[in-house]
């Protein structure tokens, strides 16, 4: 198999590598391929002030075209299975109640989206800005899936002037290199996202109203999101407003025909790159503004249900053989002249082929109800990941999934209706309180004491086949400097969903992220300072 990392096999001379990461520091400073450096305490809340570029591999990774390929056509194929099982309220409720025992994050998620269920709360207008992160598996050669990301997905801003970087140095040192910029892909996923959100704005039909950022108080990563919000109102003329969720619950308010409000200006999208993990719901404040939005009338983007779907729990259960492909049956008694009845039969998904396409990718996921898989995680731990189920839980090498899906069969007349019949005999969403994704000797010891402590806290964590991908030499800059390591790399594949009632109106691919890591880091966050951002190198 081809190596999934550094492309370059020329050896490079320190002066031309000197050239290159001095081209490649201009580039970044006058294209805004930044971040706010975290050693400036007002970098996360002023623009422009603590500024450094964002951490990036100086050249491309290679990458299997092949692979690429698949990647990218399995996409409208997550996207769509992500809105169907976002509509089955039943089977989330079902499928995340064990974690909500032991997780009170998801706990919290799940009485809002049930109290969205029991007010008949419906999403008429759905978007979804995706992100499915994928690796290639150094001894199958498969594409598995490591996550898919439902909420915040970061880095579209980004990820597009990485893979323009990498075009300029290699029309420029291209010869030197034996490299031929024409193989980096086109990358727009910032242009593309932005048209999703204001295709949404669109469609709410409300000229004077806003798109809100929910963002975090600190945000070094904040110019990944103005990226976005730059495009839309050089573009569409769409304004964006850029709130917390404390200031939500402080400022906004609902009119009776649902609408809206943040200090008395109508809101038409809710665009959350914030409200993913338990900080940034330090107060009962920022439970009241996420109930508030979900109350509302504006497009969510994710919603609540979206949000869910999401979990690593789910992206477990829809791993099981036959969930996929499963029927949800109800029976209409019509009571009309004659007695009718009438079999109802959906699927999370129609087409068979589309089901293969996804089973292909996947990794192995088990429940820790799954006696087996934990005695064999035990004995090899090396093997396997043991995941926190909420999101923003930190890279590894392996992640999750998604979904979700509503069935109310209503009946004429006097209607019986006999809802969707699901059981989940397990779950799992890690909540480990680091956040972090657990490795080696550590998986073996947490599994003993979970299993020590009882049954329930098992609910609080998935199991993940760790995947394993070829390493090679690889250049990353950090803070100005050059390191060579031996790197990993990861593709994040992105997608854009937008839904009225009936009328799909966008189910595409739209650009992709690449993540390069030093090969003996576990975690890979890049504002976190575990990786760098990078593009692909088609081979």
């Amino acid at each position: 198999m081809a190596d999934s990392c550094s492309i370059s096999r020329t050896p490079i001379s320190p002066q031309v590598l000197e050239k290159l990461v001095y081209d490649a520091l201009v580039w970044c400073s006058l294209h805004g391929l930044v971040v706010g450096h975290k050693t400036n305490q007002r970098s996360g809340r002023v623009p422009g002030v603590g500024i450094v570029h964002a951490p990036f591999a100086l050249l491309p990774s290679s990458f299997p075209r092949t692979h690429f390929v698949q990647a990218c056509e399995l996409t409208p194929i997550f996207n769509e299975l992500i809105d169907r099982v976002s509509l089955d309220g039943n089977f989330l409720q079902q499928a995340l109640s064990r974690t909500k025992k032991v997780d009170a994050f998801t706990s919290r998620l799940l009485d809002i989206h049930s109290k969205m269920l029991e007010i008949g709360k419906k999403e008429e207008i759905r978007l979804g800005l995706h992100r499915s992160d994928y690796m290639l598996d150094a001894q199958t050669n498969a594409l598995l899936q490591v996550e898919l990301n439902t909420i915040s997905s970061s880095f579209a801003g980004l990820s597009c002037l990485v893979s323009e970087l990498h075009r300029h140095l290699l029309s420029h040192y291209g010869e030197y290199l034996k490299l031929d910029s024409s193989r980096v892909p086109e990358n727009e996923s910032a242009s593309q996202f932005a048209d999703a959100l204001a295709k949404a704005w669109k469609e709410y039909n409300d000229s004077r109203a806003v798109i809100v950022v929910v963002v975090q108080g600190e945000e070094r990563n904040m110019y990944d999101q103005h990226w976005l919000c730059f495009r839309l109102k050089e573009k569409y003329g769409v304004m964006t407003i850029r709130k917390t969720l404390t200031e939500i619950e402080a400022e906004g308010r609902l009119q009776p025909d649902g609408t809206l409000l943040i200090n008395e200006q109508s809101v038409a999208v809710i665009y959350f790159r914030a409200g993913y993990t338990p900080n940034d719901y330090p107060s009962e404040s920022e439970w009241k503004a996420r109930l508030l939005m979900e109350q509302s009338t504006a497009i969510k983007c994710p919603s609540i249900s979206y949000h869910l779907a999401g979990t690593k729990k789910i992206q477990q259960e829809l791993a099981k053989p036959n969930v996929l492909e499963r029927q949800v049956i109800a029976v209409f008694l019509i009571l009309l002249l004659l007695e009718l009845f009438l079999l109802v039969i959906l699927k999370f998904l129609d087409d068979k082929n589309d089901v293969a396409k996804l089973r292909k990718c996947f990794a192995g996921l088990w429940s820790l109800d799954d006696l087996k898989t934990m005695k064999d995680a035990i004995e090899q731990p090396e093997l396997f990941v043991l995941k926190p189920q909420r999101e923003g839980g930190g890279s590894s090498s392996t992640i999750d999934l998604q979904s979700n899906m509503i069935v109310t069969f209503v009946v004429i007349v006097v209607v019986l209706i006999i809802t969707s019949y699901y059981s989940s005999k397990d779950f799992t969403r890690v909540v480990s309180l680091s956040g972090n994704n657990i490795y080696g000797d550590e998986v073996k010891q947490t599994l003993q004491k979970l299993q020590k402590d009882g049954s329930e806290e098992l609910a609080a964590y998935i199991l993940m086949q760790r995947i394993f991908p070829a390493s090679s030499p690889a250049y990353m800059v950090q803070d100005g400097i050059l390191h060579e390591d031996h790197a990993i790399s990861e593709l994040g594949i992105y997608g854009t969903y937008l839904r009225n009632k009936e009328k799909v109106i966008m189910n595409e691919q739209c650009g992709y992220l690449t993540r390069t890591k030093v090969s003996s880091s576990n975690e890979g966050g890049v504002v976190a300072g575990f990786g760098v951002l990078d593009s692909v190198y088609l081979i």
